[in-house]
């Protein structure tokens, strides 16, 4: 009797571990284009961070030393992402805002290097952005968006 307990018991384990259960539903963006249009679109390095969620290496991107007014778009689609009056230099190498223009940033957790992080993508185009962490200014919001220069292109207040 207690074989078929468990022979039954198993069964039904290995039965509730189904294929259908490690598929991720496929989020469907309003600027959506194949590999190869993002690919003629895109640098290499943007196409390997915004595409392929990479990293770009941290003192590398010439946004990190912007101080003038104007808004970080998407590079890919040109989403206002983040305000400069948002920007401060959190000393990582990579551009640092408190806060993002609500709605144009859409959030995800990330277990790629194991252990849980807020991961950051355009609302728009789905493309990668960076991670958000809790050690940003007090004063402000306590959040850091610690975002890929590769992901963005800044646009001066006058244009």
């Amino acid at each position: 009797m207690k074989k078929i307990v468990l022979l039954v018991f198993c069964g039904l384990a290995l039965s509730c571990n189904s294929k259908a259960q490690d598929k991720k539903e496929e989020k469907v963006f309003p600027v959506t284009k194949t590999e190869a249009q993002w690919k003629a679109e895109l640098t290499e390095l943007q196409f390997y961070v915004l595409r392929e969620e990479g990293t770009e290496r941290p003192f590398t991107s010439e946004l990190n030393f912007i101080k003038e007014k104007g808004t970080f778009h998407c590079a890919a689609c040109d989403t206002p992402l983040f305000k400069s009056k948002h920007k401060f230099d959190s000393g990582t190498g990579w551009p640092s805002f408190d806060r993002e223009i609500e709605g144009n940033v859409e959030f995800s957790t990330d277990y790629k290097i194991g252990y849980a992080r807020t991961e950051e993508h355009c609302a728009t185009c789905g493309g990668h952005l960076g991670h958000v962490f809790n050690d940003g200014p007090r004063e402000t919001t306590g959040k850091r968006h610690c975002i890929n220069g590769a992901a963005l292109k800044f646009v001066p207040e006058n244009e």
